[in-house]
């Protein structure tokens, strides 16, 4: 099992990723982020290589898509909160967007 981020490492690790638009889920060890995109068939095109991506790494998302918006929260549930699964699948995401 993968452990939770806490402490210098959560901040380290969290700080980048907050800095480019994902934000900590209030009431909970998660984060969250808005994407954007032009159409219905970007934002689902993306959905698509994040899910190849997820499975590869097994680590799934909580998302939504409506239109042209995807919205993504990630946490590890077997760890209870935020772990380094959460941000190498959130830095993926990023690079697909």
């Amino acid at each position: 099992m993968t452990g939770r981020l806490t402490g210098d490492a959560r901040k380290l690790e969290l700080s980048p990723l907050l800095a480019h638009g994902w934000s900590e889920v209030e009431g909970r060890d998660a984060i969250a982020k808005t994407y954007e995109f032009g159409d219905f068939v970007s934002a689902f095109g993306f959905m698509t290589r994040a899910a190849l991506w997820a499975e590869k790494m097994n680590h799934h998302p909580e998302w939504s898509n409506v239109y042209k918006t995807v919205e993504v929260t990630l946490s590890t549930h077997d760890a209870g909160g935020l772990t380094m699964k959460d941000v190498d699948l959130a830095r993926k995401m990023d690079a697909l967007a």
